[in-house]
């Protein structure tokens, strides 16, 4: 029988010159494992192949895990300039009114949310001319509501930071937009010392925009900055 390598000689001096073109071809590497292991016969257990399957799952599993971890901090840095960005404009306008209705405007933008409303807590009424004209933006409800609504008159604290989805938003707080908000965010604000709390509420028609299971570091810190604005505002 001849010895002479059944393969065109041209095609058999590129794989000698670049055999790394071979090793990095995972369905060629296939190929070649398998016919080594047919001509090798079932009663003989090839340890070497056995580990090299596992060490290539092993790769897959970890080259699964590096994606979703790039896209995990690529979604973190796209949500922390989104947050700065919504930040910086709330800061510009120079006026109360002004600063109000930017929420309902450019920030509930820069934030991608349907609605931006924020609730404040007083013994007076909501009949205030001022109240009126920033009816868009701001409910007034009376002391004790916003606790009662973090928590949906369960026992235990309210926290700085409620990610939940509902069938429907409240009246009190979304008026004609409660039909369809299906997911909210609700930031509780310390207001400062002799205040009742405010309540920042940030609405989505997407059922999915805000869940439980999500981290709300940066909605804590929109939070934070923005119950320093209100606290400044209002002495």
């Amino acid at each position: 029988m001849s010895s002479t390598p059944k393969i065109d000689d041209g095609l058999r001096e590129k794989i000698i010159a670049q055999p790394d073109v071979i090793l990095e071809d995972q369905d060629l590497m296939r190929a070649l494992i398998a016919a080594n292991e047919r001509l090798m016969g079932g009663n003989i257990v090839d340890l070497r192949g056995i580990a090299m399957d596992r060490l290539e799952a092993r790769l897959d599993r970890l080259e699964d895990t590096h994606r979703s971890v790039i896209a995990a901090a690529y979604e973190n840095l796209a949500g922390t300039n989104q947050v700065h960005r919504a930040i910086l404009r709330m800061l510009d306008p120079m006026e109360f009114e002004l600063f109000l209705h930017d929420l309902g405007g450019e920030v509930a933008d820069i934030l991608r949310v349907d609605c931006v409303r924020l609730v404040l807590e007083s013994v007076q009424n909501d009949q205030d001319p001022s109240v009126q004209r920033l009816g868009d933006v701001l409910s007034v409800a009376e002391p004790g509501f916003i606790d009662s609504y973090l928590t949906a008159g369960r026992n235990g604290p309210a926290r700085q930071v409620t990610l939940r989805q509902i069938q429907s938003g409240s009246d009190a707080i979304y008026g004609d937009k409660s039909d369809w908000i299906r997911s909210e965010a609700c930031l509780k604000l310390d207001l400062g010392k002799g205040r009742l709390p405010g309540m920042l509420v940030l609405g989505a028609k997407d059922p999915h925009q805000f869940i439980p299971q999500q981290g709300s570091d940066l909605l804590g810190f929109f939070s934070g900055v923005f119950e320093r604005a209100m606290r400044r505002w209002l002495s």
